[in-house]
């Protein structure tokens, strides 16, 4: 790393949604610590951060950023399974047990056979979740009545959700933290009672999984930009029958 000058920087990034029903906004920071472009023979993990140090983000969540960042083609970054990673290196990946600070792993590695399994998996980097998809607010009321030859609702119901993750990247090989991904989605959804209920859902999860996994991607490519930049963009989600996060 000598004669290198890596300087932290965030990146910031906007989506609005401009319809009144399932409009979202979404703001993505990046901090960099460490020179991180990943070779083709290094690899990713993806693990829930230790409850002791915060709530560790939904299996699904972490499956959906792995396969973001996993991708195809020359850009495909290897992704091992985090279940595999951290039965194979037992006990010491565990909740209880897992490094508390990146300069822990330096010790660890020095263990009888902890090195070796590391080598193995090819694991150059780990990136600790942590967040959660919850209901934030919420209000109106919607009634549906039903009567021979005829049914039908009337009303106006939403809610809000908010999904707020972050990362943190340790670099196993030069035990430091390598720096830190965050993601904040807010959206708004409603259910409008028009006879036939129509709704209209902000899949704020799935916004969130898509902006970390595509920032992530952008860090490990190792571009050293110290720039901030913004984007917004226009996008009117489609009605849905369905109330996924």
């Amino acid at each position: 790393m000598n004669g290198l000058h890596v300087g932290s920087h965030t990146v910031v990034a906007f989506a609005l949604v401009v319809a009144l029903p399932g409009c979202m906004q979404s703001r993505v920071e990046e901090s960099r610590e460490l020179h991180t472009k990943i070779q083709k023979d290094e690899a990713v993990v993806i693990l829930a951060k230790p409850q002791i140090e915060g709530a560790g983000a939904e299996d699904g969540f972490m499956s959906c950023v792995g396969g973001g960042l996993a991708g195809h083609g020359d850009s495909a970054i290897t992704v091992r399974n985090n279940k595999d990673f951290v039965d194979s290196m037992f006990p010491w990946f565990e909740p209880q047990t897992a490094p508390a600070r990146p300069e822990a792993v330096e010790a660890l590695l020095t263990r009888p056979g902890v090195a070796e399994k590391v080598a193995a998996s090819g694991v150059r980097y780990v990136v600790w979740l942590d967040g959660s998809t919850q209901k934030t607010d919420g209000g109106g009321s919607i009634a549906c009545g039903a009567a021979p030859g005829a049914a039908g609702c009337i009303g106006f119901g939403w809610w809000e959700k908010e999904s707020n993750y972050e990362a943190t990247i340790w670099d196993l090989k030069q035990a430091k933290s390598a720096g830190s991904v965050g993601t904040d989605v807010t959206g708004t959804s409603a259910i409008i009672g028009a006879v036939v209920p129509i709704p209209f859902i902000a899949r704020v999860q799935g916004l969130a999984c898509n902006r970390m996994s595509d920032q992530l991607r952008h860090f490990f490519s190792g571009k050293d930009d110290t720039d901030s930049s913004s984007a917004v963009a226009n996008v009117k989600p489609a009605a849905s029958k369905s109330s996924n996060k």
